[in-house]
């Protein structure tokens, strides 16, 4: 059986355990791209961020959330509400023109049960984001709270990773779709572009 997850898990933690092997996990997940591909999004196909090595906030942290229940913590999934446009500072005209128009959106992140209480860990951004002022958790010490790289506009909503299924999907139409192609070249190209280079 092809276990592309067991083998990255496997892989990633290789002489790890417990604290050092959530943190290795972590640590492989954040650094994974991010990319909006709403393919990914459904949970009977988010592993395929491993294959693809891209991914949005609801891949990733489904990717984490298995990964971690496989080092036998307990893991909820954390539902945020946000607006895309908050970032205006952040994008350039063309996009932030779009961010406008786009519908609230919902920013996955992860609970995990550590030292007798569940611990939110979110992997959402990149380093190489951080040099337009993204939010990056580029550390994670394996017990404490990380940052939401969103403001939240309203209440979490906690499922189970059972209940994945029961999550809103994102609304898709061709604005939308065409703010994530936007988004997509625009931080490829930040990646691409010399450490300390701003947005252009």
């Amino acid at each position: 059986m092809n276990d592309l997850i067991g083998q990255h898990l496997e892989k990633w933690t290789e002489n790890k355990s417990g604290q050092e092997a959530l943190i290795a996990v972590f640590t492989h997940v954040r650094d994974i791209p991010y990319s909006v591909r709403p393919e990914l999004n459904h949970p009977a196909h988010y592993q395929r961020i491993l294959e693809f090595n891209a991914g949005s906030c609801t891949p990733k942290h489904l990717l984490l959330a298995e990964m971690f229940r496989r080092l036998g913590r307990d893991v909820l999934l954390a539902v945020y509400p946000y607006r895309w446009a908050e970032f205006e500072d952040l994008y350039p005209p063309p996009l932030w023109k779009l961010a406008q128009t786009m519908p609230p959106g919902s920013h996955l992140a992860c609970k995990v049960f550590i030292n007798g209480r569940d611990v939110l860990v979110d992997a959402t951004i990149d380093p190489p984001l951080g040099r337009i002022g993204l939010p990056v958790n580029a550390s994670w010490d394996g017990q404490s709270d990380t940052l939401l790289p969103v403001l939240a506009t309203g209440e979490e909503v906690i499922y189970h990773p059972s209940e994945a299924l029961l999550m809103p999907p994102p609304q898709l139409d061709d604005g939308v779709l065409a703010f994530y192609r936007g988004l997509n070249d625009y931080f490829d190209k930040i990646r691409q572009d010399r450490p300390g280079a701003g947005p252009g």
